[in-house]
């Protein structure tokens, strides 16, 4: 019983995460670089406008930072319920 709980408990974290982390994708690329472009076009950012630098350059950053957080998070998850690669 205990090992199916904890099986659970493993899945439940690791959805959340990845939830977690296709909101925060969405939002930057879909939200920033779209939706909201007009609010952001008054914001200077490397000669450009925010809205522009996010739909061009902001996204592909942010998703690599998540990328490289979820490999960060998901490592530690494995530690913890005992499902590493030692």
């Amino acid at each position: 019983m205990s090992d199916n709980s904890s099986n659970n408990a493993y899945w439940a974290a690791n959805m959340r995460i990845i939830l977690i982390s296709l909101a925060i994708w969405a939002l930057v690329s879909f939200g920033f670089g779209i939706l909201l472009r007009p609010m952001l076009s008054g914001i200077p950012v490397g000669g450009t406008d925010l809205g522009f630098w996010f739909a061009q350059q902001g996204s592909i950053l942010v998703f690599l930072a998540i990328i490289f957080f979820y490999a960060w998070r998901m490592n530690r998850l494995d530690r913890e319920h005992g499902v590493d690669e030692e």
